[in-house]
């Protein structure tokens, strides 16, 4: 078992994950958050949200400067511990020109979906819950646009086709899909972050890896430990690893089994 002397690092889903999924609430993690603080181990966010939502979180759980990925895995940064700054992940299209393609293809095939940038921060704030001013920050992508499919699956599978043909993919989330770049996805960029990003003992970390939607999966199929989150998502979250004495499904939701979780493979001592 592991304990918080070892070299570790926590890569966290948020929504679902570390923060509740109705009320955005951490506070049933408060007491793994408190000793992960106090042992120095480094939290990582592996997350859709983007970094304007990121950078305030950070510092209401005092982990400021730390390292994070956003979108999805098309931001990555490598916070304080490097010199690579929050930026787009190499060969990733920014959100205009995302946005741009999107528009093109609804009006050539008359595609029915509705995206961030379709509307105003108040039906942002009424899809997710969030406040309109913490929607505002939802709304200020990089490099990812989150919509809501409303049309055929018949047309759905033209949708990503054609997404393919403009080197676009979707990726599911708990809420929303996300359109991103080709290639851009969790695992891909936590790969990159933990190549750039050195460590306290020059050694790779223990990685730990939580989450509780199929976004997740490629995050989690690339840790040394896995934590699936039980979710609400129609889609369950599979995993091509198969050392299953490394994967451990919660009983509980959101913060609480992020709590389970890491009681699981983490000792206190």
């Amino acid at each position: 078992m592991l304990t918080l002397q070892d070299s570790l690092m926590i890569v966290t889903d948020l929504d679902g994950s570390l923060l509740d999924h109705h009320t955005y609430s951490w506070q049933p993690a408060q007491v793994w958050l408190d000793r992960l603080n106090e042992a120095d181990v480094p939290l990582v966010f592996c997350t859709s949200k983007t970094a304007a939502e990121i950078l305030p979180l950070q510092r209401a759980l005092g982990i400021a400067g730390a390292p994070f990925i956003g979108e999805n895995g098309a931001l990555v940064s490598g916070g304080d511990l490097s010199e690579v700054p929050a930026t787009r992940v190499p060969g990733a299209k920014d959100y205009t020109a995302i946005c741009q393609t999107l528009l093109q293809l609804r009006e050539q095939y008359g595609f029915k979906f509705t995206g961030f940038n379709d509307v105003t921060e108040k039906e942002v704030a009424e899809w997710t819950g969030l406040t309109p001013a913490d929607a505002g920050l939802a709304m200020q992508r990089e490099a990812s646009e989150s919509i809501i499919w409303r049309d055929t699956p018949e047309n759905f599978d033209r949708f990503q086709q054609a997404l393919s043909d403009e080197k676009l993919a979707l990726i599911q989330g708990g809420r929303f899909w996300t359109v991103t770049s080709e290639g851009n996805d969790k695992g891909t960029a936590l790969k990159w972050l933990l190549k750039h990003i050195p460590t306290r003992t020059g050694q790779p970390p223990v990685t730990v890896g939580l989450g509780d939607g199929p976004n997740d999966a490629v995050m989690l199929d690339n840790v040394d430990y896995a934590v699936i989150i039980k979710g609400y998502s129609k889609t369950p979250v599979s995993l091509s690893r198969n050392d299953n004495q490394n994967i451990y499904s919660t009983s509980l939701f959101g913060p609480e089994g992020w709590s389970e979780g890491l009681a699981h493979f983490v000792s206190l001592g």
